[in-house]
This record gives C-alpha cells, sequence and structure tokens, in this order.
C-alpha cells in the first residue's frame, strides 16, 4: 500500500489546516489519482481533508480526483452520517493500454506488497495489505 508517509516526506500532516501543500516541481512515478486511491485504500472512511494531508494536495483537488475515480467506476461511496464510506472496485481494468488487463487490486497489491518488503518499523506501515485484499483472504 502506498502509505501517507510516503506521500508526504517525513510530515504526514500541514502545521495548520489552512496551510497550501509545499509544491513539488517534476514528474513523479505515480499520478495523483493513484495517491488518493491508495490512500483510499489504506482507510476507505478517510475524510478528504486526511487524504489532502496525506498526499499533499489541496483539498479540491482531491474532491476533484475522487470524483474522477467514481465517474470512471473505479471508486463508489455511500454516506455514513456526515461522512462517506468509499469502496474501490478492484476489478476495474486499469486506463492505460500498457496496462490491459491489469485490475486496480493489481495495482494495490503491488503497493501493499512493496511497503510490507520495505517496512522499517514505522507504526504506519504496519499494515501493508489493504481492508479488501484482507477480507478477500480470509475468504478463501
Amino acid at each position: 500500500m502506498f502509505h501517507s508517509s510516503e506521500c508526504v516526506n517525513q510530515r504526514a500532516y500541514p502545521v495548520s489546516m489552512h496551510e497550501a501543500p509545499e509544491p513539488h516541481t517534476g514528474w513523479t512515478f505515480l499520478t495523483n489519482h493513484a495517491r488518493v486511491l491508495a490512500a483510499i485504500s489504506e482507510d476507505p472512511t478517510t475524510r478528504i481533508r486526511d487524504i489532502a494531508a496525506r498526499c499533499r494536495l489541496t483539498e479540491r483537488a482531491v474532491q476533484k480526483i475522487v470524483s474522477d475515480l467514481e465517474e470512471s467506476g473505479f471508486l463508489t461511496h455511500t454516506r455514513q452520517g456526515r461522512s462517506n464510506a468509499y469502496r474501490i472496485e478492484e476489478g476495474t481494468i486499469l486506463r492505460h493500454p500498457a496496462e490491459a488487463g491489469l485490475t486496480v487490486a493489481d495495482l494495490l497489491s503491488l503497493l501493499a506488497q512493496h511497503d510490507a518488503e520495505h517496512d522499517d518499523g514505522r507504526p504506519e506501515l504496519q499494515e501493508a495489505v489493504p481492508p479488501q485484499a484482507r477480507n478477500a483472504e480470509a475468504d478463501s
């Protein structure tokens, strides 16, 4: 799983709610959409504000990404009181032709495997397998 500490380079949250994320220049291997999806797989009841802090994005950017993911069938949500509970549609095929046949579950599994192999004892990395994958393993 792609963890919050990897998203934000050692600082899990901004100093204040109103602090703008530090800008990043250049390219990265993971898109912001992948980062947001990974954060949601880590905690399906996470708030937009928390995803934004973890991934160094604005709340508005995260809202747009979540909307994109929902419109494309990668994600759904249900209201739980004043909060949302997200559900990742793990069987959804990734969009790029080079990843033809690979699913969201494949991507999240790869990220979780990476974290499990590189866990350096940080508490936030102790549970690297996404909840959906744990449930699938328990059902087997």
